[in-house]
């Protein structure tokens, strides 16, 4: 039966979801959600997650009559819905019109709505209301830290248990957050969007992220990781990589967001670029060496200045070729702040998709993401990435004289040769922990048993 209206008054919590409301409503009633919900007529089922179960980011759109009869549940005037609630005014054309007709409702996916959704924090929830409930709410990626309780609030789309991560012993995660502020008042002043501004910076350093498994002098990020795993993150180390990614590099996320909005930041892209004598951008570059600087990491400008193709150096065309007047009419290709979809990182919901579908999958233990480490994925990737632009470097390398082109070929040649030794012994190395028979790994190197097991084991310590 319903509730008489009013009779237990359960405000909303500024940028809620419709759909956590309602659970709210339900628990100040003693009741089921499913119960409470079934006083609206409901269009269509409940969005879940492919192995079951409801999404926590489901949201509820009402019409006219399913919005008044929330108001008279919750004892709140609408108005007050209106301010606190983003979805609250969006309705379904498929929803009947009208406050005389039946109350209905109809199931969306809370990122389709208005935007990210996130856990809200319970401590402050039951601060406010006295009940420490869960409660999903719209919230963008540079809000996600409850400073008062030292939690970083995870994405609710995900099919994964946790709420938040512990970042009390990161106080640099919160002052990141503060500091974003300042930066998004920057933004403003420039004629940017924040939002893109900070998606960019987010492409940038979730790439970094991306690659850092291979960077011997990466010492930041591990340190955090573990922290937020709760002390050690090895158990789990691919999972725990995914869940705490976000929080993790939040403070590089907005330190390059910072440095991106600079003018004298995009004055160093301009003269490593040449200014008015163009040239191919230095792999030394000022601006790099500079950024590398700016997020704590002196070491970093080189690697940030060879990954072509990256965000970064999309950013830095786009500066550059604005200054030169070469961008032709307005749009994405002279746009610094225009994120392509190839560079646009995985979500967490997303990759823990992928990772559950390989683990989960006949025969997982020869998915190759699924019985490799990581690490070990991430050297073979690297190896092959850099013998890749090594040869790259090679193009128009066969003129001049004939000592020094035969000079520069058959040391780069000698080079890429050795990467791609590296890239195939750890190839073949990950094959046999993995669980491969060696009689096949061997016949796809096209060697025998005996000659592969004598490399695999010369070169174990340096492949491990």
């Amino acid at each position: 039966m319903t509730p008489p209206p009013g009779l237990l008054r359960t405000a909303p919590l500024q940028g809620e979801t419709t759909s956590s409301l309602i659970c709210r409503i339900a628990s100040r009633y003693g009741m089921e959600a499913k119960v409470l919900r079934s006083c609206w007529h409901w269009r269509n089922y409940q969005p879940g997650h492919d192995g079951g179960g409801a999404r926590a980011d489901a949201e509820a759109l009402l019409n006219a009559a399913g919005r008044q009869l929330l108001a008279g549940l919750c004892g709140v005037k609408e108005d007050v819905l209106v301010r606190a609630l983003p979805s609250w005014e969006q309705e379904d054309a498929k929803l009947p019109a009208g406050e005389d007709g039946a109350p209905a409702a109809a199931w969306r996916i809370g990122g389709a709505v208005a935007g990210p959704v996130a856990f809200g924090c319970r401590l402050c929830t039951a601060r406010r209301t006295g009940t420490a409930v869960r409660v999903v709410r719209y919230a963008p990626r540079w809000s996600r830290v409850c400073v008062r309780h030292g939690r970083w609030l995870l994405d609710a789309d995900a099919d994964q248990p946790l709420e938040y991560l512990d970042v009390r012993h990161l106080p640099e995660v919160a002052a990141a957050q503060r500091r974003w502020t300042g930066v998004a008042r920057r933004a403003v002043r420039t004629g940017a969007e924040p939002e893109r501004v900070f998606a960019l910076a987010h492409a940038v350093v979730a790439r970094w992220w991306e690659q850092a498994l291979n960077w011997e002098r990466e010492t930041i990020w591990p340190r955090r990781l573990h922290q937020v795993a709760g002390g050690n993150a090895g158990g789990d180390l691919e999972r725990w990589r995914i869940v705490g990614r976000d929080a993790v590099v939040f403070p590089e996320v907005v330190a390059v967001a910072d440095a991106l909005l600079d003018p004298a930041m995009a004055e160093l892209a301009w003269a490593d670029s040449g200014a008015g004598r163009p040239r191919a951008l230095p792999a030394d570059g000022m601006f790099c060496r500079r950024l590398g600087e700016r997020v704590g990491r002196p070491w970093l400008g080189p690697l940030a200045a060879t990954d072509y193709g990256g965000p970064l150096t999309s950013w830095m065309g786009s500066v550059i070729r604005l200054r030169r007047g070469a961008g032709g009419p307005p749009g994405y290709d002279n746009d610094p702040w225009w994120l392509r979809q190839e560079h646009q990182c995985a979500t967490m919901a997303g990759q823990l998709r992928v990772l559950g579908k390989e683990k989960k999958a006949p025969g997982s233990g020869r998915m190759w993401r699924a019985a490799v480490p990581a690490e070990q994925r991430a050297l073979i990737t690297r190896a092959i990435e850099s013998a890749e632009e090594q040869l790259l470097q090679l193009r128009g390398a066969q003129t001049g004289p004939t000592a020094d082109v035969a000079r520069q070929l058959l040391r780069s040649l000698r080079h890429s040769a050795d990467l791609i030794e590296n890239a195939w012994k750890r190839t073949a190395l990950a094959a046999a922990n993995a669980g491969m028979p060696l009689d096949e790994v061997a016949q796809w190197a096209d060697m025998s048993p005996d000659a592969l097991m004598d490399i695999l084991t010369a070169g174990q310590e340096d492949s491990g």
